[in-house]
């Protein structure tokens, strides 16, 4: 073998390869935006289908095309994922949406963590062992074949709580993290019912969230939620998936509701970096937008057309490593109850379409009142201060940057996105809860003073 050869033809590769690199760079907009910053990059998620924007982005080369090149890594919890990202060892991360807010409040780890990217709506179910199950039905209406009438409310699963407690037996159910959508989704699931979640004190030290609880919530990480529920640990739980369709896969237990059927088309995951990273790097920040951005838009495009590829690639053990079926229950447009009863549920994963991936500001603040009516804020704050905060953490002002460069540069269509000149920032008034109450984030105080359940103005444990 002619060495000497075969050391040119790899060095005529390599620079080939770097020109083109260098020039998809410049097509991508780089007049407007400049050439990233920091071009090497670590992101961390957790095995949930709802990190594929990450995946997508790094499997179809949009990162490249960004000039970023990028280390994916799963994370154990949502809390070293976020120390991850606080430290510096990870640039950015697919985090709760509850994450950053809670940060840049002071709620657990202080620091001040940006959202330009808003990853998916929906996603979530709530789950309930066999066993609890067969006590909730019942209860429940059902419809001329028998099967049940959805969404199927909490009110089926109070009379089998009040049993249990009145048997001195306490009723357990997990959720992934105290700021999670998950917490505050089954909460408002729960109440919704009459079943009162519990009460955080943190000026009192106490972030158990279960003072006054009728139903005691704790956190168990994902992929450990069927196992733990197997054992009898916990009576059920709400997570993401495939964590529920494998409780159904595994004959232990049956999704009851979905976060869809809680609040139609509510925000769940987000991409979670430092103020300080998106201030140092501007650029690079721009450009891992426009990244997600177009992956977001691919696993929508065409109905969903793209999901059964997308299935494909979360399968594998470096991303979600569950079976491709069990990904795919949900992912492909249908979700599976009660064993056999499968439904068509076209948006329970949502990457692109109604605007998913804007950041609101009214998202944010939603957020911020679960946060205040279960007391993980102790006291009072004004509108203003919900709005502030918001806009402190939510940065619209990076993601239309990155939208306007992704229109110019005709990868996506300007009517694909909001009509910037006219945003706001703030959804109209969303009507679409499970207990038909109605959120205008402008109007966060009147909103609390709603609920039943939950803490009042002046109120502080």
């Amino acid at each position: 073998m002619n060495w000497k050869k075969s050391i040119s033809s790899t060095l005529q590769s390599v620079s080939l390869g770097l020109a083109l690199t260098m020039s998809v760079t410049s097509i991508a907009h780089g007049d407007t935006i400049g050439e990233p910053e920091k071009e090497e990059l670590k992101f961390g998620f957790i095995k949930l289908t709802d990190m594929a924007p990450i995946a997508i982005a790094y499997e179809n080369g949009y990162f490249e095309d960004e000039g970023l090149y990028v280390t994916i890594e799963a994370q154990a919890n949502w809390k070293v994922l976020l120390n991850g990202v606080i430290d510096g060892s990870l640039d950015g991360a697919h985090m709760l949406a509850g994450q950053p807010i809670a940060a840049t409040m002071g709620y657990g780890t202080k620091a001040h963590i940006i959202t330009p990217f808003s990853m998916d709506l929906n996603g979530n179910a709530i789950t309930v062992s066999n066993d609890i199950w067969s006590k909730m039905k019942p209860n429940i209406p059902k419809m001329a074949d028998g099967r049940p009438v959805h969404p199927i409310k909490a009110d089926s699963l109070k009379p089998v709580i009040e049993k249990l407690n009145s048997d001195g037996k306490p009723f357990k159910m997990g959720m992934v993290f105290p700021v999670s959508t998950h917490n505050y989704e089954l909460r408002y699931w729960l109440a919704a019912g009459g079943i009162h979640p519990g009460y955080y004190a943190p000026h009192k030290g106490d972030s158990s969230g279960q003072i006054d609880a009728q139903a005691l919530l704790s956190v168990t990480p994902p992929p450990q939620m069927p196992s733990t529920m197997e054992a009898g640990t916990i009576h059920g739980y709400c997570v993401g998936e495939p964590w529920n369709q494998q409780a159904v896969f595994k004959n232990i237990g049956v999704p009851v509701v979905t976060d869809y059927e809680i609040w139609k088309n509510n925000p769940e995951k987000v991409f979670g970096i430092t103020a300080e990273f998106a201030t140092k790097y501007p650029n690079t920040t721009v450009r891992l937008t426009r990244a997600l951005i177009r992956a977001a838009k691919w696993l929508d495009d065409n109905n969903n057309a793209n999901r059964p590829a997308a299935v494909k690639i979360l399968s594998q053990s470096n991303y979600v490593g569950a079976d491709y079926d069990v990904i795919a229950n949900s992912m492909t447009g249908t979700f599976e109850y009660e064993k056999g009863d499968k439904r068509d549920v076209p948006d329970f994963n949502v990457f692109f379409r109604y605007n998913a991936t804007y950041p609101y500001y009214s998202d944010a603040i939603w957020y911020l009142t679960q946060m205040r009516r279960w007391g993980q804020i102790s006291d009072d704050k004004s509108d203003q201060w919900y709005k502030d905060l918001a806009a402190k953490v939510y940065r619209p002002d990076i993601y239309i940057k990155a939208a306007k460069s992704l229109i110019s540069d005709k990868l996506i269509p300007a009517n694909e996105f909001p009509d910037f000149t006219k945003e706001t920032g703030f959804k109209l008034p969303q009507k679409h809860f499970i207990d038909d109450i109605v959120y205008d984030g402008n109007q966060p105080n009147a909103y609390l003073e709603m609920f039943e359940i939950g803490l009042k103005k002046g109120d502080k444990l």
